[in-house]
């Protein structure tokens, strides 16, 4: 980058102090990415000048959990339980695809949180079926020109009979690791999505932690959900002394309580899946569970072969979940409710911030402040659902969709422009990714009935 950029008087949502909320304000984004000033009247006469006046201007949103490469089979999983989609997913679709298909699926994927106003994203990678698969899925996320964390998941073949006696895949790991993040200094990292004591047995899961440490990499592991979550694997975690602050635990849905109070003593954070986890059976998502524990719920979007694939409305399901959850003793007793539970504040947090601070990446990204990125989301003010302008943060959790998201930037460079993605030929990667999807449904023949895909079938194989 050559050149400043001025946002000129928007309306800024900081997140840098929870319910911060600066009117008429200018971010001044320096040559170098990061933020250089935040202030009214600010001047710079080299800066591109962008005019927000009206507009919310918030931090971008950070998915701390994704299964990306999913993409192009999306919403095939929609009216799937937990076992349907192990077996639909994981036993079925998955492999057939080739490294094509996932470099397509990330970048149809990582594209749309884009677009939608995830600037951040923490891909679970868990289809690497030869590293070409792996090289496939790095080089999708580094074109797209989003900040991600590639979190290696191994193969399916990973995932088949129950618990695993197979290793984590060491040698492609530190392959990749070697091969394309030398550095932790750069807009895509890497983490280790691994199985953890649900899913593996013992000898297996010290492995990998093994392999966690010596790579120096963070850890992504999914816990509590549904009937597999309700083995104890927080305790076989703290048995075997592998609890750190560089996990993060997905779900938490059917963990106990003492489990809960063991990650806040170790420093762990969380990831909540809302949509996905009220669907598939996981259990209630554990937001308020985490909150009463000390520990700073993040979000996820999943499965995005099951539901939609943004933040808005990831928020509005968490919050509205967890306000039931909360007014549910009132209602029960007749009691009048004097005041609701968690709020619109608290929930853009959990998506900015301490969703930044889950993928270890909280002191570049995650708030608006001087010095960090600038990773920016720009919300187009012509909606009449956004007028007036009373609550930023509540038209954000409650009014905002993907459609108003006119303006996103990553690290200073400005990827969404006036509401559109700048240099993606969006009809090439439809064609692209209806490809992918007809090549991947062709060769499960099960899966086909006169013509028409029938999900309930490929659940079966």
């Amino acid at each position: 980058m050559s050149t400043r950029t001025l946002l000129r008087g928007g309306t800024v949502i900081t997140s840098a102090r929870a319910g911060e909320v600066l009117t008429n304000t200018d971010i001044l984004i320096g040559a170098d990415g990061n933020i250089e000033a935040i202030g009214h009247g600010l001047e710079a006469a080299d800066a591109v000048v962008v005019d927000v006046s009206g507009r919310i201007v918030h931090p971008g949103f950070v998915d701390t959990h994704r299964h990306t490469w999913q993409s192009v089979v999306r919403h095939v999983a929609s009216d799937w339980s937990l076992t349907e989609y192990l077996a639909g997913l994981h036993t079925g679709l998955s492999k057939y695809f080739r490294p094509e298909d996932t470099y397509t699926g990330n970048y149809l994927g990582a594209l749309e949180a884009l677009d939608s106003g995830i600037t951040t994203l923490v891909d679970w990678s868990h289809n690497l079926a030869t590293p070409a698969h792996a090289d496939a899925a790095v080089q999708a996320l580094i074109d797209t020109g989003m900040r991600a964390v590639f979190a290696h998941g191994g193969g399916s073949q990973q995932w088949g009979a129950l618990p695993s006696t197979n290793n984590h895949p060491a040698d492609d790991a530190r392959r990749v690791r070697d091969q394309y993040f030398s550095s932790d200094d750069q807009l895509v990292t890497m983490a280790l999505a691994l199985r953890g004591p649900q899913f593996v047995v013992p000898e297996v899961n010290t492995h990998d932690f093994q392999l966690a440490k010596d790579l120096d990499l963070r850890v992504t592991m999914h816990v509590g959900d549904g009937y597999w979550g309700k083995s104890g694997p927080i305790r076989k975690l703290k048995d075997e002394g592998l609890l750190s602050d560089k996990i993060t635990y997905v779900h938490c849905c059917t963990l106990g309580d003492d489990e809960l109070d063991m990650i806040a003593e170790s420093g762990g954070t969380a990831s909540v899946s809302p949509d996905v986890e009220m669907q598939m059976g996981h259990g209630y998502p554990a937001t308020g569970r985490l909150l009463k524990a000390g520990i700073r719920p993040t979000f996820s979007i999943d499965v995005c072969s099951s539901n939609g694939g943004d933040m808005f409305g990831t928020m509005r399901t968490a919050i509205g979940m967890q306000r039931a959850l909360d007014n549910a003793p009132s209602v029960d007793t007749g009691e009048v409710l004097q005041r609701i539970g968690l709020s619109v504040t608290e929930v853009m947090q959990f998506a900015t911030i301490d969703g930044a601070n889950a993928a270890g990446l909280g002191a570049r990204t995650g708030s608006l402040e001087v010095g960090k990125a600038a990773d920016i989301v720009v919300l187009d003010d012509r909606s009449l659902a956004l007028t007036p302008m009373n609550n930023p943060i509540g038209a954000v959790v409650y009014s905002a969709h993907p459609g108003l998201v006119r303006d996103v930037f990553v690290q200073g460079r400005q990827v969404k422009k006036d509401g559109a993605l700048v240099g993606v030929d969006i009809a090439a990667l439809r064609a692209r990714a209806e490809a992918s999807r007809d090549y991947i449904v062709g060769e499960m023949p099960e899966a086909k009935l006169d013509g028409t895909w029938h999900p309930e079938l490929a659940s079966q194989g």
